[in-house]
């Protein structure tokens, strides 16, 4: 497309006169099937909650941005953005100007590493993913995900920008009301910055669940080690995480202690049916006594 020299620039045209032919582009639009995102401003706040504003801080705390973004204020106030999707990656959007143009803002996914170092410095501190797209976590968590060049929103070398109007800026007005008109739809869709970078929220909620807890505390006094518990109590104890198969065997030979044990006693009862039937016994036959006689000695008379 070619674009205006130096010395003709297209007419002026008022902010009245922008509002009521990017209306009558929507219509157009409508008309055809496609699907219309225009981005709607109220009051001069551009962003008001946690995402949406915390991007318009981002892009304005780099100086190769901040000479640049407020040509788009104006025009992301009065209407002029008249269509914007986000997808992962990238910023499609249609700005009303002296034409219509279209603006495509390539965005690099997170890096998976930068990535694993936040969902790690958030585990336990966020508690439900509804939490998370509100805003209302804690300051902790804000300066984890806010982090210039660390956090969860682009620095200039991870955006490429691109404009169909005349302007040989890196950075025109339309490209501005854009980036502002980002920050704006994050007020509605906080989940979109996710999609945006490529990851996945729910993964800090679920990295914050996997955490394990920090109860566990160093015992005081002795502690008796597993081969001095087995030989005292008899037993074989098995460590965390061993099988069971490992417990069976142990690593070195435990002799148990003999244990001496009493032998019930028996009831006294009446014999049952079942009861083990006694040997039989001899009959003993008592031998006969042997009667001595008394010798008498006879007298004679």
């Amino acid at each position: 497309m070619s674009r205006y020299n130096d010395n003709y620039w297209p007419p002026y045209v008022p902010v009245a006169e922008r509002r009521r032919r990017a209306e009558q582009k929507v219509a157009k639009l409508k008309k055809t099937g496609q699907q219309v995102s225009p981005i709607e401003i109220e009051g001069r706040k551009i962003a008001k909650t946690f995402w949406g504003d915390a991007w318009c801080k981002n892009l304005e705390a780099y100086s190769d941005f901040a000479n640049r973004l407020p040509r788009g204020r104006t025009y992301v106030r009065n209407g002029s953005v008249i269509d914007l999707q986000l997808r992962a990656g990238g910023v499609c959007a249609l700005v009303s100007g002296s034409e219509l143009y279209t603006v495509d803002i390539s965005i690099k996914p997170l890096p998976k590493q930068q990535w694993a170092e936040i969902t790690k410095q958030c585990a336990g501190q966020i508690g439900s993913l509804v939490e998370l797209l509100r805003g209302s976590i804690s300051k902790g968590v804000m300066e984890i995900v806010t982090r210039k060049g660390e956090g969860l929103f682009p620095s200039p070398r991870e955006i490429k920008l691109s404009c169909s109007c005349p302007d040989w800026a890196t950075m025109c007005k339309h490209v501005a009301a854009t980036l502002y008109g980002v920050g704006a739809r994050l007020d509605h869709q906080p989940e979109l910055l996710f999609t945006l970078r490529g990851v996945d929220p729910a993964e800090l909620v679920e990295a914050a669940m996997a955490q394990p807890t920090r109860t566990s505390r160093k015992p005081k006094g002795r502690v008796l080690d597993t081969d001095k518990l087995s030989s005292i109590f008899g037993v074989d104890i098995a460590l965390d995480g061993a099988s069971s198969d490992d417990a069976a065997v142990p690593s070195k030979p435990v002799k148990k202690p003999r244990r001496t044990v009493k032998a019930p006693a028996v009831p006294k009862t009446a014999p049952t049916k079942h009861a083990v039937k006694k040997a039989p016994t001899k009959k003993v036959t008592p031998k006969k006594a042997v009667v001595k006689k008394k010798s008498v000695k006879k007298t004679r008379t």
